[in-house]
């Protein structure tokens, strides 16, 4: 079995290759369909494969050059796994909801973040030991709020140089703020989506956790694998010039 069987294989028993049925399947993704079966359309995996190995390509270079890549997954059967994926490996996330103006309005969301990092120093300090009982309930209620929403964000310090997105559909708004700021987006895009709007589209399911996971290892350990070799090239090259 060569490398692209090997791939589609994969693929497959992830359940990649199940799109919508085919009076929700928008025309832009006839290209990528192979058939339909009951009515329901099937992904050609050769493609899938093909689109998912330039999409690695393209975020293995952003590590190699220390990008920041942000990962877009707020679907409620697959945020705790974004969460989990990227705290592993150090990468920044949205997993609950998009921060409405993260990448066109940045300088307020970097506000927010400040203050969720104030906040939390400011609690683990035991400064809040001032306030009265119902104070401090108060200030834990907005602290786990801004959690919420920036706490994947945490470090973020200036725009990210591309989004990996699961379901455009969902996440319209992150592709239309990506849009007008000219950030590369990369995502996966079901048949029932235009994938014109993302520059790496990956042909695929979107709405199977079993999907979604597979796709969510693939970029992120491609992207954290060249970061992590990176860093350490330089490292070494650092101590190299110090000796």
């Amino acid at each position: 079995m060569n490398d692209n069987d090997k791939k589609v294989k994969e693929l497959f028993e992830a359940g990649v290759h199940l799109g919508h049925k085919s009076n929700r399947v928008h025309p832009k993704t006839n290209k990528y369909i192979y058939t339909f079966e009951n009515g329901v359309s099937i992904i050609d995996l050769n493609k899938t494969a093909d689109y998912l190995e330039k999409a690695k390509k393209f975020v293995s270079e952003l590590g190699t050059n220390e990008k920041v890549l942000l990962v877009v997954c707020t679907k409620k059967i697959a945020s705790n796994l974004t969460k989990e994926l990227c705290t592993k490996n150090n990468l920044l996330f949205i997993n609950t909801k998009w921060p409405a103006g993260l990448l066109t309005n940045f300088e307020t969301i970097i506000k927010n973040i400040k203050k969720l990092n104030l906040m939390k120093e400011e609690k683990k300090k035991g400064e809040w030991s001032k306030f009265v009982k119902h104070e401090q309930v108060k200030l834990d209620k907005n602290l786990n709020k801004l959690e919420k929403f920036y706490g994947g964000i945490i470090n973020l310090k200036k725009l990210p140089d591309a989004l990996f997105i699961i379901d455009i559909k969902k996440e319209k708004n992150s592709v239309k703020e990506s849009g007008e700021m000219k950030i590369a987006t990369i995502a996966v895009t079901d048949t029932n989506v235009n994938p014109d709007p993302i520059d790496y589209p990956i042909p695929g399911n979107d709405d199977s956790l079993t999907s979604i996971e597979y796709f969510l290892k693939e970029i992120i350990e491609a992207y954290a694998a060249s970061y992590l070799k990176a860093g350490e090239a330089r490292a070494k090259e650092a101590a190299k010039n110090k000796s």
